[in-house]
């Protein structure tokens, strides 16, 4: 090859890349404070947002679209905060997977977790949501459709609570909890569990399940089973730990008798366990069936 050729060669591979690089770079730039006009554009994007009073850090997958129904979601339990944006990026996929429609707005929530008693970080959940209510229209330069709520384990605790707080088109819980503190903690203090974060930051502050049992109930989903505002779908597999399936016919039946509440919806899956909206394709379905035809 002579020098003439070689040159353009050279040319065109800097180039592709200088191309793929501004393909690969451009949508998932944050977006900056006080929003910016990205037009129909597609973007994930990692960035902070909530209210005057409380801030979160999420994930944001927007699709082709300007008019979007939004999915804000909940990750599961971890432990450690230098942990929650990997389990808000986990939780997206795992959504994402499962959600038979391309056009919707996901919006995946890093609550923090380290050193907050169990519930308290609802504040934070809470400020995720208004800010889709009351912020990402104009901060996105879209407009917000519908909105759901979907949660897995202590996600699905939080959905469950915030579907006594506010409004929304529809909510999903997947194996929701804790349900029972007082029987859960209660396990760890006589030596049958491992001692655990959750249990032993409200021991700390309450004393033991025997000495405040109102305490540890008061957090406990078993204490959120009425005044629901919007239509509930929870799926549960029956092979879950004995921790979630002791309590389990207990919340199912409160929330049934509840009369202050709107449709909760029950799927239960022998033979599944924690995983089980992920790991069923008769979940799977229904939980699209639930957001179409909400």
């Amino acid at each position: 090859m002579n020098r003439a050729a070689l040159l353009l060669v050279l040319l065109v591979l800097v180039f592709t890349a200088c191309r793929k690089e501004a393909d690969t770079a451009s949508p998932t730039a944050p977006l900056p404070d006080g929003g910016t006009n990205m037009g129909d554009s597609a973007y994930v994007i990692t960035r902070t947002i909530g209210t005057d009073s409380v801030n979160v850090e999420a994930i944001i997958d927007k699709p082709a679209g300007d008019t979007l129904d939004v999915l804000l979601l909940y990750h599961g339990t971890v432990g450690y905060d230098s942990l929650v944006l990997g389990a808000a990026q986990n939780t997206l996929e795992a959504f994402d997977a499962i959600l038979d429609r391309e056009d919707m707005l996901l919006v995946s929530v890093a609550y923090p977790e380290e050193g907050l008693l169990l519930g308290d970080n609802i504040s934070h959940a809470e400020a995720a949501l208004l800010w889709v209510r009351d912020h990402a229209e104009q901060e996105l330069d879209i407009t917000v459709n519908k909105v759901f709520l979907a949660g897995h384990s202590q996600g699905g605790y939080i959905v469950t609570r915030l579907n006594t707080m506010h409004p929304t088109n529809g909510v999903i819980a997947n194996a929701p909890g804790p349900l029972n503190l007082v029987f859960r903690c209660g396990l760890e203090e006589d030596g049958q569990l491992a001692p655990g974060a959750v249990c032993t930051l409200l021991y700390e502050t309450y004393g033991s399940t025997q000495d405040a049992p109102e305490a540890y109930m008061q957090r406990s989903l078993l204490s959120f089973t009425g005044g629901h505002l919007s239509d509930i779908l929870f799926v549960q597999g029956l092979d879950d730990s004995p921790i979630q399936m002791y309590s389990w016919s207990t919340f199912r039946q409160q929330l049934e008798a509840c009369t202050d509440c709107q449709v909760n919806t029950f799927l239960e899956l022998p033979g599944l366990g924690h995983q089980a909206l992920f790991n069923s394709a008769v979940a799977m379905q229904a939980f699209n069936d639930f957001i179409a035809q909400h």
